[in-house]
């Protein structure tokens, strides 16, 4: 998925730059994907995460560790840890992303032949003059779509290691759960494919994809090997327990 994600932004670019791309209502920030999804793309992601590695992960605790219902809960904690981890990420980099906008950028406004030049310090003050504000825009949309959906690839691997009783209420709650997350992975990779058509500069696109690929490498292929982290989402199994093995 990675280096799709980088091919599709490389491919994306090429075409856009070079006039191939028609017009379509997707080249509109206005669409409904963009608005009711991208746009709360974080929200979705940790609305729908959140239950999913609560339940799979107290049922993983409880099942394969034989834990009891303390250390299991203890467990889910320090597994959900992870989304506190991934909107720590998501605030810092948006607005590292806006810092840098409003840093490198320059407000074109009209204005009465008469008045004025005034100079504007920031995206949103220049907007609110009915001004364009030039800047290097990072792309946001890459860097979060990116983001999100690696990291749910990363968290619905629990289910190769997981058992449940075919005809339980939680495998329902649990495939409902899996199956929403994986239509909101398929949103995110099409929205992902969209703005590398129609939107940004190449490099801006780059940059965005790289910072989310950088965000999923340094958690889940670094930091959460290590004992003081949130953990893997099929964390290794005590050598006391003989029931399960599993090797990531």
């Amino acid at each position: 998925l990675p280096a799709a994600l980088l091919g599709t932004v490389l491919i994306g670019s090429a075409l856009k730059d070079g006039g191939a791309v028609p017009d379509s209502p997707l080249s509109d920030k206005r669409n409904p994907l963009n608005v009711y999804f991208v746009k709360v793309a974080w929200a979705w992601t940790l609305w729908l995460l959140l239950p999913f590695i609560a339940l799979t992960t107290y049922q993983f605790a409880t099942t394969k560790f034989l834990y009891g219902p303390v250390k299991s809960i203890l467990m889910v904690l320090r597994r959900l840890s992870a989304l506190l981890v991934g909107t720590a990420v998501w605030y810092v980099c948006t607005g590292l992303f806006m810092y840098i906008e409003n840093l490198t950028g320059t407000c074109s406004a009209s204005g009465e032949v008469n008045e004025p030049r005034r100079l504007y310090t920031s995206k949103q003050e220049c907007h609110q003059n009915n001004g364009i504000w030039n800047g290097f825009d990072i792309s946001g949309h890459c860097f979060l779509l990116s983001y999100c959906a690696l990291m749910i690839v990363e968290e619905v691997a629990v289910l190769e290691g997981l058992s449940m009783d075919q005809n339980s209420k939680l495998r329902v709650v649990i495939n409902g759960l899996f199956v929403s997350l994986c239509f909101l992975t398929v949103i995110w990779v099409f929205m992902f494919v969209c703005t590398a058509l129609y939107f940004h500069d190449f490099s801006q696109k780059l940059l965005g994809v790289l910072i989310g690929l950088a965000a999923w490498y340094g958690t889940y292929r670094f930091w959460y090997l290590k004992p003081f982290s949130p953990g893997l989402p099929l964390p290794s199994i005590p050598s006391s327990s003989k029931k399960y093995s599993y090797s990531r």
